[in-house]
């Protein structure tokens, strides 16, 4: 396997600008080569280097291309992604992987057929405090956990003109946030058992929904997981409650501000929370309580292990199996909140 793979962007919105092509070129052994977008002179301001293409078929078709990254709207995802496996690429697809479960299954088949790489980008796995709270549970610090409540929520009371918000597959908060979440949730503890779902349109001229509160059910741990658009005092992220004592934190993981900033990985600083988190441990005499730095965060992690899954046969960054589950979950929350009931959940 050649040391530098080629790699073609598809869709160049806000997640492939910010997010995807500034961390391909930072990360050792991938090359940005092409990027299909219909404004070649977006595009090219900022990578001048790059080839543009308008149509994706193009970009599958080129024998140049390596490893194909999705960032275009949730209703294309699998038929894109199907269409590179075809062409016989590695892909990457932005979370959510597809719109549903059977989709799901016929992206990843199809990647077993081709013997190629599929995987879902699931950069908040190296969020500074989502890496913080997991080292605080692997060490014990909070003992047994009963209670997980992890919040993505925002003030944005007018509804934006963008696919996202638009009454169409794949669009809405669930299918925006819920993968993150989900995808913490069961990293930390597991499938769950069971989960609730209330998923809704709070803001006037909603044609989305843009509030969701999903409990998620295991033996004696519950985790809830909310997120919501008209929330003013949206600072909290996570409160963890143990029989060793709780964790709460607040703001957001800094990477996202740096690269809409320009910033890349590498600079000085980089992924370093600026907020340290609390941390109240039980004892004799009641609380003691003090802050916790946060572990950096590097979404670099997500391209380092994907290159390394092509080039030196490493398990991806996001398997088959750990998608699979994200997309169960997010099914059974659109049944439970269409039905207004608790769902089984089975890992897929």
């Amino acid at each position: 396997m050649k040391p530098e793979l080629n790699v073609a962007l598809v869709g160049y919105g806000f997640v492939g600008k910010i997010f995807h092509a500034p961390l391909i070129q930072a990360t050792p052994g991938l090359r940005l080569h092409t990027v299909v977008s219909g404004d070649s002179g977006k595009v090219l301001a900022d990578h001048a280097q790059v080839r543009v293409v308008a149509e994706a078929q193009a970009a599958f078709a080129d024998p140049a291309i390596d490893l194909v990254v999705i960032a275009a709207p949730n209703a294309v995802h699998a038929p894109l992604a199907l269409a590179a496996l075809a062409q016989g690429k590695h892909v990457v697809v932005d979370k959510p992987f597809t719109l549903d479960l059977a989709q799901a299954r016929e992206v990843i088949a199809a990647a077993a057929r081709a013997d190629r790489i599929v995987s879902v980008f699931q950069n908040r796995r190296w969020d500074a405090d989502f890496l913080t709270l997991r080292s605080l549970l692997d060490a014990g610090t909070l003992g047994e956990v009963s209670e997980c409540h992890s919040h993505f929520d925002r003030n944005r009371p007018q509804v934006a003109d963008r696919w996202r918000e638009n009454d169409q597959p794949g669009s809405g908060l669930w299918y925006d946030l819920g993968p993150h979440l989900l995808d913490q949730a069961v990293q930390l503890f597991g499938m769950p058992d069971a989960l609730f779902a209330d998923i809704g349109r709070q803001r006037q001229a909603a044609q989305a929904d843009d509030y969701f509160n999903v409990l998620l059910r295991y033996p004696r741990l519950r985790v809830m997981l909310h997120g919501g658009s008209l929330v003013p005092a949206h600072g909290l992220r996570f409160a963890v409650h143990g029989s060793g004592g709780s964790y709460l934190k607040h703001g957001m993981d800094a990477q996202e501000s740096a690269l809409r900033l320009g910033r890349l990985p590498g600079e000085p600083g980089w992924g370093e929370d600026p907020r340290p988190g609390e941390l109240h441990i039980a004892g004799r005499d009641g609380l003691a309580v003090g802050s916790v730095d946060g572990i950096a965060g590097n979404y670099l992690r997500y391209y380092q292990d994907m290159h390394a899954a092509i080039t030196q046969g490493q398990p991806p960054p996001v398997t088959a199996q750990q998608a699979l589950q994200v997309m169960a979950l997010l099914d059974n929350a659109r049944e439970s909140a269409a039905q207004r009931r608790e769902i089984d959940c089975v890992d897929p």
